[in-house]
This record gives structure tokens, sequence and C-alpha cells, in this order.
């Protein structure tokens, strides 16, 4: 196989399982001793490259893969991508191991009162004004926390273009991943990303500058069981409901 194509097909599996009905899992390599202790490098970040994993992000930094998964929010199986920023150190919402302190058994201890529920965070303001990628009907929308339902999924007619829905650079075009399709992915600056897979031709190679509205794909089924669109919006790596910032019809 070309140096290219097994490059294509490790940046493919750094793409997040969710699209459309499909669930693809990415588990960290088998076989490694892993780091025991985490040591954090407070105050430093790490950008991910492409072919990385966050397995061995953690091994190369003396950091466990569960300590640095939970100081990003990051759940199993540990899927990150290209431009992802990374905490080497734990901060808000990030939790590691601590020591118990002496003195007092167990059951001696007072359990501690339950949190009082937390309302849902608003999302992310974007600085784009996105567009929608592609006519058609709504079949499925965004389920936080549903790893099958990480996006919207958008029925159309096969052949119809699939456009880019906001300014950016392509960062894959490739169908390397089973189940996700032809599948393209625009990098619209260090924090928002795009996906768009399921396609029937795509129509950009890596590296090319697109513009909002300008067509990036022909719709089609491929991965999926009938002609659609599936599309996600991602803020640091992470999924956001793409029908918060997608113009209302």
């Amino acid at each position: 196989m070309k140096a290219g194509a097994l490059a294509g097909l490790a940046l493919a599996c750094l793409v997040l399982a969710g699209c459309g009905s499909s669930h693809v899992v990415r588990r960290a390599p088998t076989g490694s001793a892993p780091v025991s202790v985490s040591t954090p490098k407070y105050g430093v970040t790490t950008t991910v490259q492409r072919g990385q994993n966050l397995y061995r992000i953690a091994a190369d930094n003396g950091i466990t893969l569960r300590d640095l998964a939970a100081w990003n929010g990051i759940p199993a199986p540990y899927t990150i991508y290209p431009g992802q920023r990374l905490r080497l150190y734990p901060g808000a919402g990030g939790s590691t191991a601590r020591p118990r302190s002496g003195g007092g058994s167990a059951s001696s201890r007072p359990k501690p009162a339950a949190p009082a529920p937390r309302p849902a965070p608003a999302p992310p303001a974007s600085p784009f004004a996105w567009r929608w990628p592609a006519d058609g009907v709504l079949l499925s929308r965004y389920v936080a926390g549903e790893p099958t339902k990480q996006g919207i999924d958008i029925g159309g007619s096969e052949g119809a273009p699939v456009r880019a829905a906001a300014d950016g650079v392509v960062v894959y075009s490739g169908s390397g991943l089973v189940g996700y399709g032809e599948l393209v992915i625009v990098k619209h600056d260090d924090q928002w990303l795009s996906a768009y897979g399921h396609n029937r031709a795509r129509l950009v190679n890596e590296g090319a500058m697109v513009k909002a509205g300008q067509a990036i794909a022909e719709l089609g089924h491929s991965g999926a069981a009938r002609d659609m669109l599936h599309f996600e919006i991602r803020y640091n790596g992470k999924p956001v409901d793409p029908l918060a910032y997608l113009p209302k019809r």
C-alpha cells in the first residue's frame, strides 16, 4: 500500500464515530504497558497532528491515557481530530485520582451531599455565518452524548451538491473509515471543523481552500442505507448541535 494511502487511513481512524446509523469504534493500541503515573505539564497544550492517537500522545508526555482523556473531556473510544488542541494538565472539568487522607474508617465518614444538577451549558458562540450544506429533509437530529447521533442527517437526491458550510481548508478527503463512506472534513479555524459523510463522490482534495457554499461533494449513500448527507460541526474536537448554528428553515 502506498504511503499516501496509509496516511489517509490513519487520519480517517481519528474521525469521531457517529456518522448516521453507523458506529465505528477505535480502541487504544494494545500490547504496550500503560503509563502508571501521570506527570501533568501545567499551562502546556499540544495540537493533534495527522496520524496521532490519544494513547501515543499520552505516552509521549508521561501521562496516562485515562487522565489525558479526563482532562480534555474525551470519552471512550478516545477519538481525536487533526488540529484539535489538548491540555496536558487537569483543569475545569478534569479529574485525577487523589490519595485518601488518613484517619477514620470509610464507614464512619459522612457521605458528601449529592451535587445540584447543573443547567445545560449554552452552545459556544461561533464566528462564522454557517450555511446549510445540502437541500433536503431533516432525517435525524443531534443527540448529546449519543455516539450514533453526533450530527444531523439530511435526505436528498443522489448527485445533488454538498456544499461547504463555511470558509475553510480541506484537512481530509477520503474513504478510509468504514461506515462513513466518502468523507470530507473542513477545518475553519483552530477550534471549528465540519464533516460531510456518505457522499457519492468527493470534489475536493486535501489542502484545498473552500468558500462557504462551494460544492465539495455529491450527495450519495456510501456507507448508508439511503441517499443522505451526514453533517457534523465540531468545536475543539467535540460535537455540537448543528441546528444551533444553521439558519432556520
